[in-house]
């Protein structure tokens, strides 16, 4: 797995199939409230729509899958629903690493993990260490995770590490949570809404966005499959003109 690449330092490789897809996972809510059902019910069903994306993911060739779980702004929502959240975290840390281990998935989690619970971080830790030699897909979860919190955790690492050096992007890169990544070539939100959430601020600078009605949990192979059909349809410059991008094209062979 190559480590972070700047968009705005070189041009990444890219291809038919995005290397990296990251997701809002928007609606479980309202889900489970058309169907007069609990938000909890809405959650559950959210875990199982995470468990065919991830399938999805690698039988088409994706080699990085990032979900936005638990944003730094989500522990304003009512106290009940974050205590059922972070049970079902916990639970789904308990079922399903194995899974994922066997299955070759390298499991990630980025954010504060301060503000959780020790037994919840001890999961993770630990679940990180078992996985760390996979490279069938990366899976990383963003939980208790903010894009503004990310630039400045890795402005001040950079200060404290470097003192008196001039911080470079390159420098910088380095101490983001995700610099063991590809930036995300497409990026991808559920439930009709039509923002970013302060998700992966610095990383998202030149991915392609997908918007889409569908609620998280509906969200399946086949709407991953209408994602990367609108990302193929993208014309990826990067700064470059599009006579800059056919040119450095490959050529078919005469004959």
């Amino acid at each position: 797995m190559a480590e972070f690449e700047s968009s705005t330092l070189a041009i990444p490789r890219a291809g038919d199939v995005p290397r990296h897809v990251a997701i809002v996972m928007d609606g479980n809510g309202r889900w489970a409230k058309a169907r007069f059902l609990p938000r909890v019910a809405g959650h559950r069903r959210g875990v199982e729509a995470v468990r065919e994306v991830v399938k999805a993911c690698i039988a088409r060739g994706v080699e990085c899958l990032t979900l936005f779980a638990f944003s730094s702004e989500n522990w304003r929502r009512p106290k009940e629903e974050v205590s059922v959240l972070m049970q079902l975290f916990l639970k789904a840390l308990e079922q399903e690493v194995g899974k994922l281990h066997g299955n070759g998935i390298r499991f990630k989690v980025i954010g504060d993990l301060s503000a959780f619970d020790p037994v919840i971080v001890d999961h993770i830790r630990r679940a990180e260490a078992l996985t760390a030699g996979n490279a069938r897909l990366t899976l990383t979860v963003a939980a208790n995770y903010g894009g503004r919190w990310d630039i400045l955790q890795a402005a001040n690492r950079c200060r404290a590490e470097h003192p008196g050096e001039e911080v470079t992007e390159e420098l910088l890169s380095r101490y983001l949570s995700m610099h063991y990544a590809p930036e995300p070539d497409l990026f991808i939100r559920t439930g009709g809404e039509e923002r970013v959430s302060n998700f992966l601020l610095w990383q998202l600078a030149y991915a392609e966005f997908h918007f889409t009605p569908v609620l998280w949990p509906d969200f399946g192979a086949e709407a991953l499959d209408e994602a990367i059909a609108s990302y193929r349809s993208r014309e990826r410059r990067f700064g470059r003109t599009s006579e800059q991008l056919a040119s450095s094209l490959p050529q078919p062979k005469a004959g």
